[in-house]
């Protein structure tokens, strides 16, 4: 039985999915697979949205139970707990939902598809699938495809660093703000393209993890790791994606950065303790209205720009990249996962309704394959049942009659067997389409005999 644990933005709240997404999503299938009833794993982990995909071999009552005691195991203290079940048809319908972009924060949004592919290969190489599972994210993939080209949907390149970025334009003038770039995966090249579009120059970027090739590949200049505070305090903007399991911007490197920003701007016999109102780089608790600098001048002297706008920080991280202490530093706006998909905009009815049908349609469809195939056993059964007799029979008329009469027997006993058989074949499958398999196994046993095809 198919069994999906979800958990995502429509169902769990932000403090169990950043929890979630510190679980090693490689090495979960391995672990689930390992349960004596699991057959197969797929975990697909993304910003909102932590789902594992268990092909368990129980019926309709145990599997649930079963995938969810599996979960418990392999996540521990990831927030297990968080996941709810979904068996068989409910399943598929909730993948291709996903796949297609129907369930995320911006509907439609493009990513979500390449992620659930990616997911299945994943599983592949760990060799964790089973066929059932191929089976449905194939099916998913093509159901993605198809709503793609028959509704438009995804065609305007929704996405959450999308929308992120839309909502900072409200505050950042592109085209003249320093903007730093914290990270060097997938999702830092996404938000670069978008950054550009929008028309920014001046972007840096900083690997918390020195990597060095994406600032050379994508023709950005790299911030050194050891002049990282300095480049975020004099930043606009710092847009943070990195796939870190901690904070890597915080309070404290603000505070650090700006203290380093203001004693290079200091010179010999500046003294201390001027007052500047609303000078953004304040450095003590409560006392963000303290300029540490002081000119012997005006205050328009300082070297820091007293009427700058607040620096906006953009958290797509998952699990946070900054902490959400940066909101108690003077001057800071940050934009995090739980505040943009607040600001997600309503779904275009029509053609989220449009595909939404497909999805269902696609649903169905796959859930008659999957009952088809529960009674493809026993059709193999009784084929093989009327073949062993048909044999038998075709020994008895081998020793009677001319070499052209045992021909003709044959050929009318094959078709009799074939026609025999039609009947019954069609039925099963019929059956299997309403649910009813169990109604065509149990009447190939009374009839027949053939109990061992479950």
């Amino acid at each position: 039985m198919l069994i999906c644990l979800t958990a995502s933005h429509k169902n769990a709240d932000f403090t169990a999915l950043e929890a979630l997404a510190t679980a090693d999503a490689k090495a979960m299938p391995s672990s689930l697979a390992s349960h004596p009833a699991v057959d197969g794993a797929v975990v697909i982990s993304t910003c909102n949205r932590f789902e594992v995909y268990l092909d368990v071999d129980a019926d309709e009552h145990r599997a649930p139970e079963i995938a969810l005691s599996a979960a418990a195991a392999a996540l521990g203290e990831h927030h297990p707990e968080a996941m709810a079940p979904l068996a068989d048809g409910d399943a598929a319908e909730h993948l291709f939902a996903v796949a297609a972009g129907l369930e995320s924060v911006v509907v439609g949004e493009g990513e979500i598809a390449g992620q659930v592919r990616r997911a299945l290969a994943s599983a592949q190489r760990a060799g964790t699938t089973s066929p059932q599972l191929e089976r449905l994210f194939q099916r998913a993939s093509e159901t993605q495809r198809g709503i793609k080209n028959r509704t438009g949907l995804g065609e305007a390149g929704r996405s959450i660093v999308r929308l992120g970025l839309d909502l900072a334009s409200a505050r950042v003038d592109w085209s003249s703000a320093r903007v730093l770039l914290v990270g060097t995966g997938r999702f830092a090249a996404v938000s670069l393209a978008e950054l550009r579009r929008r028309g920014a120059e001046r972007i840096e970027v900083w690997s918390p993890s020195g990597r060095e090739r994406f600032a050379r590949s994508h023709g950005i200049p790299a911030v050194d790791g050891r002049d990282a505070a300095l480049a975020v305090a004099m930043a606009d903007v710092v847009v943070t994606c990195t796939s870190a399991d901690h904070h890597v911007v915080d309070a404290a490197l603000i505070r650090e950065g700006r203290a380093r920003l203001a004693a290079t701007h200091a010179h010999p016999g500046a003294e201390p303790a001027a007052a500047h109102a609303g000078c953004p780089i304040g450095l003590g608790d409560g006392d963000a209205a303290t300029c540490p600098l002081h000119h012997g001048g005006p205050e328009a002297a300082c070297p820091v720009d007293h009427g700058r706008p607040a620096q906006v920080v953009v958290d797509m991280g998952l699990p946070r990249n900054v902490d959400p202490d940066v909101r108690d530093v003077h001057g800071i706006e940050l934009l995090d996962l739980e505040t943009i998909r607040l600001h997600a905009p309503l779904e275009h009815l029509t053609a989220t309704d449009d595909a939404r049908a497909i999805v269902q349609k696609a649903a169905r469809r796959f859930e008659r394959g999957t009952e088809e195939r529960r009674v493809a056993p026993a059709i193999t059964a009784l084929r093989q049942h009327v073949e062993e007799a048909l044999e038998a029979e075709l020994a008895r008329v081998a020793k009677r009659g001319t070499e052209e009469e045992r021909k003709v027997a044959e050929q009318a006993l094959r078709h009799f067997a074939g026609v025999l058989l039609h009947k019954p074949t069609v039925r099963a499958r019929e059956l299997a389409a309403d649910g009813r398999h169990d109604d065509f196994l149990a009447a190939v046993d009374a009839l027949f005999g053939i109990d061992d095809v479950a």
